[in-house]
């Protein structure tokens, strides 16, 4: 038994709501070999990794909104990155007031 492939992001339907302590976030720069530097609507700047889940599943470039888990170690500085969204799903997101609508 293989790995399940996704052929497409339309394959990707559904919507992850952030949980307790995750954080939106908006790519800044990609840093190589995984992470990323990504500025979060609480104000902070982190240092993320791509978690091995999400690495073969999707591309995620810059100014994507992404779902960020800050470290329990260094929550100001350093987490995961959970979740990468598609513009329908961010649209969404700020009609329904989850994200402001300036972020």
């Amino acid at each position: 038994m293989g790995k399940r492939k996704v052929l497409s992001e339309k394959e990707l339907k559904e919507l992850v709501l952030p949980a307790q302590g995750e954080v939106f976030g908006r790519v800044i720069k990609l840093l190589g070999n995984d992470y990323l530097t990504v500025k979060c609507s609480d104000g902070k700047s982190r240092l993320a990794r791509i978690r091995g889940k999400l690495k073969r599943r999707i591309w995620i470039r810059e100014n994507d909104v992404v779902l960020i888990s800050p470290w329990d170690f260094k929550p100001n500085e350093r987490g995961d990155v959970v979740w990468r969204y598609t513009l329908a799903q961010i649209e969404w997101l700020k009609a329904n007031g989850h994200i402001p609508q300036d972020f």
